[in-house]
């Protein structure tokens, strides 16, 4: 592995003694699988190529791919003409390009074994922050927060696939996060905090893919972040924070929960571990639905 970092990056890095765990779990799985790890580098929010064949993960601002099959160590994907890049990275479902956030708060498109990245949004008064590609590949979900850093509760918003500016979806009041189309492009998951009695407390919901009255999916006493659909559409994952946690920190005792879509009330299993910020920011489903890969941080 090379250490692409840059000098006084604004990234997060490995506390002493950390280490970043790569692992593999699945709806009927009874304990996670670890793929990967490494005290070198604190890798974030692994998604699949859509081939199958690889990770796509970020760490110290640039993006790394992981051989599923050899997953000896990570190679770092060379991207010019973007800033640092954060964990909010997803492929195209053509497989050849990725998608990135950057440091910035502009959205580029990169071809996904390296190259030249193009900057797709525009100077509009907003960060925008990735998190869905449609299944069509036309277009791209996203969280607009204020340029200003203001504390307005974030806005979700979808733009070409191409670049352009963004439209703005009627949500409720509070603030949201992790947007993703379901494998059906009808709608859009994420976690809400409208549906919350007390600040921070995010649920999960999904609103219909053009716009509309988001609808509640899961009632809990925990913090819920960052649904993800398994792309046959069967089951889902998500992030569960402990009660009274404010947005989504690092370091923390959290779970996985595993989910039908039939019932996304009742996990059909849970997996504990430490982690947080950075565990499954994106979507991390493999293409034939039977694993998904998060990081926790040991």
């Amino acid at each position: 592995m090379t250490d692409t970092a840059r000098d006084g990056g604004n990234f997060r890095r490995l506390a002493p003694g950390q280490r970043t765990v790569v692992q593999l779990a699945a709806q009927d799985s009874p304990e996670p699988r670890k793929l990967f790890e490494t005290a070198e580098i604190l890798l974030e929010a692994p998604n699949w190529t859509p081939d199958g064949s690889a990770l796509l993960l970020n760490g110290n601002g640039a993006l790394w791919r992981l051989d599923a099959a050899r997953p000896d160590d990570v190679e770092h994907v060379p991207l010019t003409g973007v800033p640092d890049i954060n964990n909010d990275h997803v492929p195209a479902p053509d497989g050849r390009t990725v998608y990135v956030t950057a440091k910035d708060g502009h959205i580029y498109a990169a071809p996904i074994t390296g190259g030249a990245a193009t900057r797709l949004t525009e100077d509009d008064g907003w960060r925008h922050y990735l998190h869905g590609v449609s299944p069509d590949g036309r277009s791209l979900a996203c969280v607009l927060l204020p340029s200003g850093g203001d504390g307005t509760a974030g806005e979700l918003a979808v733009l070409p696939a191409t670049g352009g500016p963004v439209r703005v979806l009627e949500t409720g009041p509070g603030h949201l996060d992790g947007p993703e189309y379901t494998p059906d492009g009808e709608w859009i998951v994420f976690n809400d905090e409208s549906f919350g009695g007390e600040p921070g407390h995010a649920q999960l919901a999904r609103v219909p893919a053009e716009g509309g009255t988001p609808r509640r999916l899961v009632s809990s006493a925990t913090v819920d972040w960052f649904p993800h659909v398994s792309p046959d559409g069967r089951y889902a994952n998500y992030l569960s924070y402990p009660a009274g946690t404010l947005g989504h920190p690092p370091d923390t005792e959290v779970a996985i929960h595993v989910v039908s879509t039939a019932d996304w009330q009742t996990p059909i299993r849970t997996f504990p571990l430490f982690g947080g910020q950075g565990t499954s920011n994106v979507g991390n489903w493999a293409p034939d639905s039977g694993r998904f890969a998060f990081v926790s941080y040991g």
